[in-house]
């Protein structure tokens, strides 16, 4: 390995749709909402013509939908067959991976112009249905018959971090809030709410009915709530999870030579890296991604920067505690302090490095296959200024995307900056 791209990679146009549940659409469907965002997005106009092959991410449209084979479909929904189309698979990591597959095609000079896909739709299915296929991600052979799920796996690693580093479990709600206070700011998520939001609408509902009003003095009271924030794997509660959520995001990624003929301000893919790592039973360490420090460590030697040079990160936060153990591996803070990084705020959005300023997983939602995607529409934003009431008020010029797989067997890691 060169740890080097062989030419310029950029990124010249995004879109996502918004993320929810849509009974009525599918995956195409939603794919198609994401591709007209992305060409309207495209400064100086685009030809889909111009489009050499599609790389899309998808997790489980087999057992989601029903449907194998999509990539093609996909294709011919939005009138780009006969191009070459892939999907791409690597559990919750599939859209982070399919654009990385399409950087280091257009990289190697294979092509020039390329789209990138990522979607799910996974409300269809009843929750016990979603659970049992997000579980296929694990080890069906030992995992999955002890009795894990994902929200099980993520509660044994916060069990893990919180006694090796004291860790009060409180904490995770500051995860929690921030992101749900960033959700707000952005149309695009599926909750829209600050938890202060949804805190008073649930005492104007009771107030309706004329039932018992909850005395919640502030969010913190409300979280604590066993009623309100019911356990879903000790420690973990309902508002430590992302939801279950249809929708899709795509970008248009180009060799750097023939960027401007799209804009004049395209993103520049500086550095990517991926890693994989044993299940979680064969680990010696819960407390941190092997996977995710060796993609980080892949993506900063290629792009030439450190930790201290990224100005934004959008991090897998599947679980609260997948974001405290994110900002640890990706160097953004020493191993133990995440959690108190979270707790000081320096996290928010006008603190040392925002995260997840489009509301991250937990509040944007997580169609598994699109986040990874969806990830890099926000840092597309951000760095060009476009991200709204969201955006950060410190100038972005570096940003990093984190897509963990599974309980981390697979992380892909991006860094971004400005043309």
């Amino acid at each position: 390995m060169t740890g080097k791209l062989r030419r310029g990679v950029a990124v010249v146009g995004a879109g996502v749709t918004k993320f929810g549940a849509y009974p009525r659409q599918d995956s195409r469907d939603l794919f198609v909402d994401a591709f007209r965002e992305l060409v309207a997005s495209v400064d100086k106009g685009f030809d889909p013509a111009a489009v050499e092959a599609l790389y899309i991410g998808n997790y489980s449209s087999d057992l989601f939908e029903h449907q194998g084979h999509l990539a093609p479909i996909l294709a011919d929904w939005v009138g780009l067959t006969p191009r070459a189309a892939l999907r791409v698979e690597d559990a919750c990591a599939s859209g982070g991976v399919a654009l990385r597959q399409a950087v280091l095609a257009v990289a190697s000079g294979l092509y020039d112009v390329v789209l990138v896909g990522g979607v799910e739709r996974m409300t269809a299915l009843p929750t016990e249905a979603v659970t049992d296929t997000l579980a296929t991600a694990g080890d069906v052979l030992y995992e999955f018959p002890a009795g894990f799920t994902f929200p099980g796996f993520y509660a044994a690693m916060a069990t893990a971090y919180a006694a090796r580093y004291g860790m009060p479990y409180e904490a995770l709600m500051e995860v929690a809030r921030k992101n749900h206070e960033n959700g707000s700011l952005n149309d695009k998520a599926q909750f829209g709410m600050t938890i202060r939001e949804v805190m008073d609408r649930r005492i104007a509902r009771a107030e309706e009915k004329g039932g018992p009003v909850p005395e919640w003095r502030d969010e913190r009271e409300f979280l604590r709530d066993p009623g309100a924030n019911p356990p879903v794997a000790w420690p973990l509660r309902l508002f430590d999870c992302s939801p279950i959520t249809d929708g899709a995001a795509a970008l248009l990624v180009v060799a750097s030579k023939v960027a401007r003929r799209f804009t004049d301000r395209p993103l520049r893919v500086l550095g990517t890296g991926q890693a994989s790592d044993a299940c979680l039973y064969g680990r010696t360490d819960l407390t941190s991604l092997r996977a995710a420090r060796e993609a980080a460590a892949q993506a900063y030697r290629m792009a030439g920067v450190t930790p201290s040079q990224i100005k934004l990160a959008e991090v897998h936060d599947c679980f609260t505690i997948a974001e405290v153990l994110a900002i640890e591996d990706l160097g953004f803070f020493p191993p133990g302090q995440g959690w108190r990084a979270a707790v000081d705020g320096a996290t928010r959005r006008d603190g040392r490095i925002p995260v997840n300023t489009s509301g991250g997983l937990k509040a944007k939602g997580h169609p598994v296959g699109a986040s990874g995607v969806a990830q890099v529409v926000e840092v597309w934003k951000q760095l060009r200024g476009e991200a709204g009431p969201r955006q950060v008020p410190a100038d972005v010029d570096l940003a990093l995307t984190h897509n963990v797989g599974g309980t981390g067997q697979t992380c892909v890691v991006h860094i971004f900056g400005r043309g």
